[in-house]
């Protein structure tokens, strides 16, 4: 359905409330965004030990892309914010740039023949979708007034539910609905696995590509400043010490939200890096990589990775109204928890079919952290740097990612005995402890209101006149 563009004359104190379709066209992108996320999180460790990786050394090899990401995140929110052309826009020429290529890591990712092979694509490859993703964070804080970004997120959480989903189910369906083989001989990655690959490059590309087409942003409410600091900080050097000199001057609220990403985040790398061995070990009862009784339990992965991710689009879209009766930080505190527990729960599982209740709790996680954070956050945030401080923001995501990769593995090997359903239990115990650290945060646009009906994105109040509602 066509929808009108958003017109670029608002200025930044005065952003007009947007309609469904609108909301929409510019969430579209994240599902493709997620395609290229799922793949990676339900399949690499599999593609790793096909290529002969041991569990223990599993965390070590996904090291190298948090630490790129660490220096292309905040740099490509900087050069986002001092970008604009009149046709281009602002966020969407990284969009596009991080569609291309991270659409051909996609394609050549399950066609390695050795380990160091797979280890620098999953390196390409993560850095080319956050060139993509770290600019949508920007664009909601830069189109929605106040009151829609809480909308805002959650769509864009229902878009990478929906396509982790389909993602993460491709190649079990590709096997069961069209008898695409799921094994292969050692060394070798199973051609549904390949065939899922594929899919997901196009669909990354596909989706990325709506967003950019169909969607709108508003120039610098002063060029002429905009273009003057532009002309001070002109310079390869300049750009790069202006992206990283402000990290020591974050928000209160970001430096509180930072501790809380630290911990929820560590859970959920614990979760994508240890979940294929634990499973295929601890319910299989195989490590063998070649066997059809492995490949069965990685291909139950991706299902259950399907099924927090559905469970996530649902839950985004009623986070709104718990969020509005509760407050945001009591929201979120209850989620994490709930994905905690979920987490833990995998030990006491015997029956592969009992995995999935585990994933309704991490589900309702998953839509919270990928919604609540970023919606206390963009209120904190100056306009002129929305762009940059998302891309710092994503530092505490990539920190966890890089202390997973040089703890995780000890842990697991000298600790647990090489029993990866234990790293399961130590991440469910820090999504909880991040729970708990939410209620400390300061969140100055979550005050309570009297109680009248919220808006949310879908219901046909949308496009009404409302009392503003900071939560929403």
């Amino acid at each position: 359905m066509a929808s009108s563009p958003v017109v670029a004359t608002a200025s930044a104190r005065e952003k007009p409330r947007l309609s469904f379709w609108q909301i929409w066209n510019m969430s579209f992108g994240f599902l493709g965004i997620q395609f290229g996320f799922a793949l990676q999180n339900a399949n690499v460790s599999r593609i790793f030990e096909t290529m002969g990786a041991d569990a223990d050394n599993i965390a070590f090899l996904w090291l190298a892309a948090p630490v790129t990401g660490m220096l292309v995140q905040p740099i490509i929110g900087y050069l986002s914010d001092r970008t604009w052309s009149p046709r281009w826009g602002r966020r969407r020429p990284f969009f596009l740039i991080g569609a291309v290529l991270a659409s051909l890591a996609l394609l050549a990712m399950p066609n390695v023949t050795a380990l160091w092979m797979a280890a620098g694509m999953l390196w390409i490859m993560d850095s080319s979708i956050n060139i993509s993703m770290e600019p949508f964070r920007a664009l909601v804080g830069d189109l929605l007034p106040s009151e829609q970004r809480t909308t805002g997120f959650a769509a864009q959480t229902f878009f990478i539910g929906v396509g982790a989903v389909v993602a993460s189910s491709l190649p079990w369906m590709f096997t069961n609905w069209f008898d695409v083989p799921n094994t292969a001989p050692a060394g070798q990655i199973p051609q549904s696995v390949k065939y899922a690959f594929y899919m997901g490059g196009a669909a990354f590309f596909l989706a990325v590509l709506w967003t950019v087409l169909r969607t709108r942003e508003y120039p610098p409410e002063n060029m002429a400043e905009f273009e003057e600091e532009k002309r001070r900080n002109a310079g390869f050097f300049n750009g790069v010490r202006e992206s990283f000199a402000g990290i020591f001057a974050m928000p209160k609220t970001m430096r509180q939200l930072a501790l809380v990403q630290f911990f929820s985040w560590l859970a959920l790398f614990s979760m994508w890096i240890y979940t294929t061995p634990a499973v295929t070990s601890h319910i299989y009862g195989t490590t063998d990589a070649t066997s059809k009784l492995y490949n069965e339990g990685a291909d139950w992965v991706g299902i259950c990775f399907a099924v927090y991710n559905g469970v996530s689009a649902i839950a985004a879209l009623l986070l709104p109204y718990l969020a509005r009766a509760t407050s945001r930080r009591f929201t979120h505190m209850l989620c994490l928890v709930a994905g905690g527990v979920g987490l833990i729960s995998i030990y006491f599982i015997q029956d592969p079919n009992m995995l999935l209740l585990s994933m309704l709790g991490v589900g309702v996680a998953w839509a919270s952290i990928l919604s609540v954070p970023y919606a206390m956050l963009a209120g904190a945030l100056p306009a002129n740097k929305m762009g940059y401080y998302m891309g710092v923001f994503n530092f505490f995501i990539v920190i966890p990612q890089v202390v997973a990769g040089l703890i995780l593995g000890f842990f697991t090997k000298n600790v647990f005995d090489g029993e990866s359903v234990y790293t399961l239990i130590l991440g469910g115990v820090s999504m909880i402890i991040s729970g708990l650290l939410t209620l400390r945060v300061d969140d100055a646009d979550d005050v309570r209101i009297p109680a009248k009906e919220p808006v949310v994105l879908g219901t046909p109040a949308y496009d009404a006149p409302v009392e503003t509602d900071p939560r929403l």
